[in-house]
This record gives C-alpha cells, structure tokens and sequence, in this order.
C-alpha cells in the first residue's frame, strides 16, 4: 500500500505522544482529525494498540523506535499498513515487519495530508 492509498483509509492508530504540541504525534493527530480521520492515540493516551475498542485501518508509528518494535510485536489487531514516520524506524522493526510479512511504507503522513488531503 502507497501513501496516497494509505491516505484513502479512515481509521488510524498514531503512535507516540500525542499530548505535547512540540511533537510530531501531536501534530499528526490534530492535523489528521482537522481533514476528518478518526484518530485514536498510543503511547500516552492509549497504553497499547490492542486497547483502540474498534478495527483500524492504519497503525502511524511516531515513536522510538523500541518501543515502536514491542507494541508492533504485541499487536493483535488487525490492519491494513503500518506508516513508519522518519525517526521511528531501526532495522530490527523492519526486519520484524518483513518476517511477520506485515505490510509498511516508510513515509510521513503530514505529507500525506499535504499531497492528497484525502477526508
């Protein structure tokens, strides 16, 4: 799945803190919820993907790293693509990806936004 297919879902888990205006995750999530997505928050809101009460289409990973690798690995929702933002990926969280065959772009979705300002 691209970013402008990505952008076409509607239902999105971003992952990181989302309660500090200097953060990404904070920016993403306002911004995503200004163009009309439904947002839920990991990290600091939500402790755990698995706590979102319904299906989500995308998981946003904007997180160290690390921890972005535990809470993929104890995921047991399903979704249809993970956005690694630049600054959250490692090798080990992409060679998870590619060894569970889970799908993932590395890409931003305040571009996303920019570029398709999908709703």
């Amino acid at each position: 799945m691209d970013l402008r297919e990505t952008m076409r879902q509607k239902t999105f888990a971003v992952v990181g803190d989302t309660l500090n205006e200097d953060k990404y995750a904070y920016k993403i999530k306002k911004q995503m919820e200004g163009a009309g997505y439904k947002v839920y928050c990991v990290g600091k809101e939500l402790q755990s993907i698995n706590d979102i009460p319904e299906d989500i289409d995308v998981i946003d990973l904007c997180i160290n790293p690390v921890k972005g690798l535990q809470l993929m690995k104890e995921c047991e929702k399903n979704f249809n693509n993970v956005v690694i933002q630049p600054g959250a990926e490692s090798p080990e969280l992409l060679d998870y990806l590619r060894q569970k065959n889970l799908p993932f772009i590395e890409s931003c979705l305040l571009v996303g936004l920019s570029v398709y300002m999908c709703n």
